[in-house]
């Protein structure tokens, strides 16, 4: 095939430290809650939970740090810290440009995220460029049965932009959405958080440090092979 074709022609995004910088958040309020036991929530511990269904997230956080709460009560303590924070997320650097140099050249875009509806609202309120998204799937949709690493949630961001999954391209940070990307079919790019360790990131199409790297290469990202 010749350089620069296109085998992608859709582009999906994950959320949270992908687009909106949320993710040191979740840190923050998540070391609110275990600090009180004495705990420190870790790199380690963050690249194991990130991107899950939350009650699986907060069990692998308890079960590491050994936190004598239930994943419930660890989830309603930590989300009511989450929830004033979010009134001032911030994007990703980059991550708008990014968005809108696939819009100015005609890539159908869709975000799919674990978060719940109620969340993603609070999260891209201040925010007018989330409109230039065709399709956005959140984790608490009814067609989504399993959350990341399952497939569920990209395949049902592809049949929402009417398109087949091995003509799409996600944008990751976490390992359980590289996992998910990987299962629905679909191409992948990795952009961890240098603290997660990017060589844990290998079975990425991809992975690039940044939404600079990622618009400077985005017509060989486009081109991307399966493997």
């Amino acid at each position: 095939m010749p350089a620069g074709v296109r085998i992608s022609s859709h582009v999906l995004f994950d959320l949270d430290g992908v687009l909106l910088d949320t993710e040191r958040l979740y840190t923050v309020a998540t070391q609110s809650v275990v600090a009180r036991f004495g705990k420190t929530f870790t790199w380690a511990i963050k690249r194991d939970a990130m991107g899950r269904d939350a009650n699986v997230s907060a069990r692998i956080i308890l079960d590491r740090l050994d936190v004598p709460l239930s994943p419930e009560a660890f989830l309603i303590e930590r989300n009511a810290v989450l929830t004033g924070l979010f009134a001032d997320c911030q994007p990703m650097a980059g991550a708008e440009a990014f968005v809108r140099q696939l819009r100015a050249e005609g890539v159908p875009m869709a975000v799919a995220t674990s978060s719940d509806r109620d969340f993603y609202a609070m999260k891209v309120r201040p925010h007018a460029w989330f409109d230039l998204f065709e399709a956005v799937v959140c984790g608490d949709d009814p067609r989504v049965s399993a959350k990341k690493p399952a497939p569920d949630i990209f395949l049902v961001a592809a049949r929402e932009l009417g398109v087949e999954p091995g003509r799409c391209l996600v944008f990751e940070d976490s390992l359980a959405g590289v996992e998910a990307a990987l299962a629905a079919g679909m191409r992948v790019v990795a952009m961890p958080d240098p603290a997660a360790g990017p060589e844990h990131y290998a079975s990425a199409h991809r992975v690039v440090r940044d939404w600079a790297e990622a618009s400077a290469t985005l017509p060989a990202l486009l081109a991307l092979a399966g493997r």
